[in-house]
């Protein structure tokens, strides 16, 4: 089968495609035919060496969507439409990059009968997963609160503002660029913020007292800033490295962190595991809002399978405006 491989750590250019064994499978594992897959920082972090040193041929890639090709436990039939992520993919196994995968059943769901497309199915899995992770299980957002999206012009921005207003939040959202407000008014903002690197009064004016919940998505450099944003009891996810490493020099818990207020991070290495359980993941309802049109798509650009190299460049060019896909 066809995948892409590297390696040595480097640029785009160092992305080869290759013939590679088709997978065979272990034990809990489900074998798929890969139609398309979405595009992620991790994974040209990882083929630019930000992710420790490139020992062997890897091949990235960190979800998918296909069809079933074989299930020995029978939860899924062959053909079944499915979507899957995370689980190792990259990290201690074959990549989404190929022409098929063997992942772990814990972290395929089914999206069958579903009227989209395979390129709109491939924009779903790891943004929407991440987001229920972080929104729903990690800071409990419910309907009628107020949420903050730092760093929303980010494919994972944006899935986060579209799910939370299709939850019932009440959205503010954030770009360093004037020009990206509409777009993220289209996608479900109630307002926007122009970020300059210090919002915090601008937020505290639209949401008074402090906003519910925060998504930071930029990173370390913002996060003493999006924390004073919050109202007391209220709550930050950081699932973003943007702007760089995750490292906060001097962080001083009772003056950089608000009275009665919490601090996380979400990995989204957590899904599928005991503890994060793909069993009860809105990824289906989100793919039937998408559908029935209730829900905007996110997808910004489709590449053929021939031109991964021009995708990963035009991700770190920062010229994505949404969800990369590759169809393959």
């Amino acid at each position: 089968m066809k995948a892409y491989v590297f390696e040595k750590a480097g640029s785009p250019e160092v992305l080869e495609l290759r013939d590679i064994p088709a997978p065979t499978l272990a034990e809990g594992e489900v074998r798929i035919a890969v139609r398309a897959f979405g595009l992620n920082r991790a994974e040209t972090y990882l083929r630019a060496g930000k992710m420790g040193p490139i020992e062997g041929p890897r091949v990235p890639g960190i979800e998918a969507v296909g069809e079933v090709l074989e299930d020995p436990s029978g939860k899924f039939r062959r053909g079944e439409r499915v979507a899957t992520a995370m689980g190792g993919l990259q990290f201690s196994r074959t990549g989404s990059y190929a022409e098929e995968i063997a992942v772990l059943a814990s972290n395929v769901i089914s999206l069958d009968g579903i009227d989209l497309s395979w390129e709109e199915l491939a924009t779903l899995p790891e943004a929407y997963l991440t987001i229920w992770g972080a929104l729903d299980r990690t800071l409990g957002l419910e309907s009628g609160q107020t949420l903050l999206v730092r760093g929303a012009t980010s494919s994972v921005g944006l899935a986060a503002v579209a799910y939370a207003k299709a939850r019932g939040a009440t959205v503010i959202a954030t770009s360093r660029s004037s020009s990206k407000a509409a777009q993220l008014r289209t996608i479900g903002a109630d307002a926007t913020v122009i970020d300059d690197g210090t919002i915090a009064e601008r937020v505290q004016r639209l949401a008074p007292g402090g906003v519910d919940a925060a998504l930071e998505i930029v990173g370390a450099p913002t996060l003493r800033d999006t924390i004073k944003t919050l109202r007391p009891f209220g709550g930050v996810a950081v699932i973003g490295l943007l702007a760089g490493p995750p490292v906060v020099e001097q962080f001083h818990l009772m003056q950089d962190l608000p009275g009665a207020t919490r601090l996380s991070f979400f990995p989204s290495g957590l899904l599928g595991t005991p503890a994060l359980p793909l069993t009860d993941a809105p990824l289906r309802w989100v793919a039937e809002q998408i559908a029935a049109q209730r829900m905007p798509s996110i997808a910004s650009q489709v590449f053929d399978f021939s031109d991964v190299r021009k995708a990963h460049a035009l991700i770190e060019s920062n010229g994505a405006d949404g969800k990369l896909v590759v169809r393959v």
